[in-house]
């Protein structure tokens, strides 16, 4: 018997932490996970490493060679981890929105930027819940850049989520907007490019995040509150799309079931045992990791310890694949 070891490394409130799967060969079943925390802002998390500025981190990008670039939404700032959880000694703050009212930004979504040509040369794109885009690049230090501030007039944009894509006529930005029921589009000068969502989702659900996994944009959508900039979390309070990166819809995969504020995102890859190829599906709102088929959105299964327990993490946000 051969084992084997993968992880997804998640965002959640308290921390990050890493899922090892251990199987020994296919069929249902045979996969399990067990829990390493990697980096806390808390000494009661039994991490390794203890950092005061991981506070509420929520996104997580990487370019194939640079540590992960964490957005910490309660501290305003982006702060950088090697795959075992070492930190990175750079912290850039994210500032804050025109119309927030507040002293330091709110950042979730984030992603690499490889064509330095484009979006100003920025490296690494970050979107806010102040209804913000800022880019960081090695000659901004430690602070990042406000590129799109639709912060006003109030009450402005809220964005969770962020991609990038390409399309026939140039690079696209992808901001899932949940205040604004929308993913705002815009192209590789930050200019505004557009919008789509869902038109037969209903109206008080919006784009919760978009994530490009292969060449498609899939888009989870979460309850919102009567402000319109926090979701109601809740079993069956989500839905799961499918979209090309020119906003066409190419099917529904998942309609309320075990969804609950679905944000966390992920393919799983060939060697991930029983769910291989499937898309993970992470709930802030209960916590689970579920699994479903990338065609029809098939439940497939949820991921569980090697106790049989599903695993359920409090605070849950990205999710991102990896080897150990």
């Amino acid at each position: 018997m051969r084992l084997r070891r993968l992880t997804l490394t998640i965002a959640l409130a308290t921390g990050l932490l890493s899922l090892s799967a251990i199987g020994a060969g296919a069929g249902a079943g045979k996969t399990a996970f067990t829990q390493t925390n990697l980096v806390s802002n808390r000494a009661d998390q039994g991490a390794g490493v203890i950092d005061p500025s991981l506070q509420n981190p929520w996104g997580i990008s990487a370019s194939s060679t640079s540590p992960m670039w964490v957005s910490d939404n309660g501290a305003g700032v982006t702060t950088l981890y090697r795959g075992d959880g070492s930190k990175v000694p750079l912290t850039v703050v994210i500032p804050p929105g025109a119309g927030s009212g507040e002293a330091q930004g709110t950042p979730t979504g984030t992603v690499f930027n490889g064509n330095m040509a484009e979006f100003r040369g920025d490296r690494f794109l970050f979107a806010t819940e102040d209804g913000t885009l800022a880019g960081w690049q090695p000659a901004f230090g430690g602070v990042a850049r406000t590129e799109v501030d639709n912060s006003l007039p109030a009450p402005g944009a809220v964005y969770k989520g962020l991609a990038l894509g390409s399309t026939t006529t140039g690079d696209r930005l992808y901001a899932a907007n949940f205040r604004g029921g929308a993913i705002d589009v815009f192209d590789s000068s930050y200019n505004p490019a557009g919008s789509f969502t869902d038109p037969k989702i209903p109206a008080n659900y919006a784009p919760f995040n978009v994530q490009n996994l292969g060449g498609v944009l899939y888009v989870t959508f979460a309850m919102r509150d009567a402000t319109g900039h926090d979701d109601v979390a809740g079993q069956g309070h989500g839905f799961v799309d499918a979209f090309d990166v020119n906003g066409n819809l190419i099917r529904r995969l998942v309609s309320h079931g075990r969804l609950d504020s679905p944000w966390g995102l992920a393919i799983a890859p060939a060697s991930f045992g029983d769910f291989a190829g499937d898309l993970l599906v992470g709930n802030f709102g209960d916590g689970r990791i579920d699994a479903y088929t990338v065609d029809k959105g098939n439940f497939r299964g949820v991921l569980t310890r090697t106790s049989g327990s599903p695993i359920t993490i409090d605070g849950l946000w990205a999710l991102r694949v990896g080897n150990a």
